[in-house]
């Protein structure tokens, strides 16, 4: 194996310990404030979520996102949307990271960033939908779930804003 390779794949004591702390507030941010909704929860993990993408390494961010998120889904008592939830905080982050360029001096203002906040949570409400019609073979009970996802997408855009505003100076 090429050295430049394996030292990429190699992980330090600081990523470790960065990747265990930000997988706690997604886990925190998720598990804590549930609002009921039909099939499940909704809550302020998505933006802690996008808040990392933002301020850490796509590696650890993207181990964070979808390990809190899993943790939740654990310890909350739906250990059937474990699966799922490693699929859609998988794609939600990549959504994310593919439209939104961190790069730009104005990131926060910029359209992009709202466009990429905005198709990020698309994403997890469709997939949240599409798994729950799949997971209880039912249209109208996966539907129902989809206005509360789509108010949790616009809730967790709202607290990105919020939350990443004064962080701002820490976007990689």
């Amino acid at each position: 194996m090429h050295a430049l390779s394996m030292k990429k794949s190699r992980w330090s004591a600081r990523e470790i310990t960065l990747t265990a702390a930000m997988t706690a507030v997604v886990f925190l941010l998720t598990f804590v404030p549930k609002i009921p909704i039909p099939l499940g929860y909704a809550h302020l993990g998505d933006a802690g979520i996008l808040v990392l993408l933002c301020l850490a390494g796509r590696r650890e961010a993207l181990i964070a996102a979808c390990a809190g998120s899993m943790l939740a889904d654990l310890m909350g008592g739906f250990p059937l949307w474990i699966g799922p939830t490693l699929l859609i905080k998988w794609a939600m982050a990549e959504t994310f990271l593919h439209i939104a360029n961190r790069a730009d001096p104005h990131f926060l203002l910029a359209p992009r960033t709202l466009l990429a906040l905005t198709l990020a949570c698309l994403v997890m409400a469709g997939g949240y939908t599409a798994f729950g019609v799949i997971l209880y073979d039912n249209l109208a009970a996966g539907l129902a779930s989809a206005p509360g996802l789509l108010a949790e997408g616009a809730v967790n855009i709202l607290a990105f804003y919020g939350a990443i505003n004064p962080l701002e100076k820490w976007i990689k």
